[in-house]
């Protein structure tokens, strides 16, 4: 307490005379100043757009406050080559879908899926050929999908959006959308496949690099410039660079499909850019069309 303090009480005796006033009232009257000054700082909305980072009550507040959308970011853990990480897609879709929230202004984003169909397990086939890589059956993801959905619907969120940064599993996220819609056909609640988001990293950005003389061989479509590049501007730590020359040596054998070695941020930037204009455009498409 303040008054407990033998300084502090010997100031605010020195203060009381000063101004008239008892040492204990003067001591109960800055604590009370101070808690004034502090609540208002405690009051403030949190500075994150992840649900996990949040608290219960905050997350209510925010619901009650318009922020009704929820981004549920689907990446994978597979080989992405000797060069970049294995949980590209989820560091990757994690990144965008933020930059996608806040561009939205009343979206938060759920936790990454890391899992994902990535193949066979016997014998293996795609990149269950290489260590690291976990796979799990469609009907795991379009059940943990229709579950995550489910809860957020719980906790108040009108508008679902399914964000799948890897290939392969569209019709998994349509198809849990569709069902979760008819069933929610009577409720303000849509759960939304936005399937621009992953069209964009295929359509607009490969274009955007032919634009620059890259070729299609460079490109590449897993693990080749466009790739890199993208990871590259996420975050380049978890880019191997002194690996580039390794990836165009090993080729399909080592898991690239593409020549990451003039792959670069601004490249990856490019990428960026599309992906977070045409999903953003896309789901306020969605809302507005529900």
């Amino acid at each position: 307490m303040l008054g407990e303090n033998p300084m502090m009480r010997s100031w605010l005796s020195r203060l009381a005379l000063t101004i008239q006033i008892a040492p204990h009232v003067l001591a109960t009257t800055m604590a009370a100043l101070l808690l004034m000054v502090a609540l208002p700082a405690r009051a403030q909305a949190p500075a994150t757009v992840f649900l996990e980072e949040l608290t219960w009550t905050e997350l209510r507040d925010l619901v009650a406050a318009g922020k009704t959308t929820i981004l549920v970011p689907i990446g994978g853990t597979e080989q992405n080559g000797p060069q970049m990480v294995l949980g590209k897609h989820n560091f990757r879709a994690r990144a965008l879908a933020a930059k996608i929230a806040l561009q939205l202004g009343s979206a938060l984003v759920a936790p990454e899926i890391a899992y994902v169909p990535e193949g066979d397990l016997a014998p293996p086939t795609g990149h269950m050929r290489f260590p690291g890589t976990i796979t799990v059956p469609h009907e795991v993801l379009a059940k943990l999908l229709e579950y995550a959905a489910r809860s957020l619907r719980l906790s108040g969120f009108r508008d679902i959006c399914f964000l799948e940064d890897s290939g392969g599993y569209e019709k998994d996220l349509e198809a849990v959308a569709d069902r979760l819609n008819r069933e929610w056909a009577a409720t303000p609640v849509r759960v939304h496949a936005i399937m621009e988001y992953y069209r964009a990293a295929q359509t607009d950005y490969v274009q955007a690099l032919k634009g620059r003389g890259y070729t299609d061989a460079e490109i590449g479509t897993h693990a080749g410039l466009a790739d890199t590049s993208l990871l590259l501007a996420v975050d380049p730590r978890l880019v191997r660079i002194d690996r580039l020359d390794e990836a165009v040596r090993l080729g399909r054998a080592g898991g690239a499909y593409g020549d990451p070695r003039r792959a670069s941020a601004e490249l990856g930037q490019l990428g960026i850019d599309a992906i977070v204009a045409q999903t953003v455009a896309a789901i306020k498409k969605h809302i507005a069309n529900r």
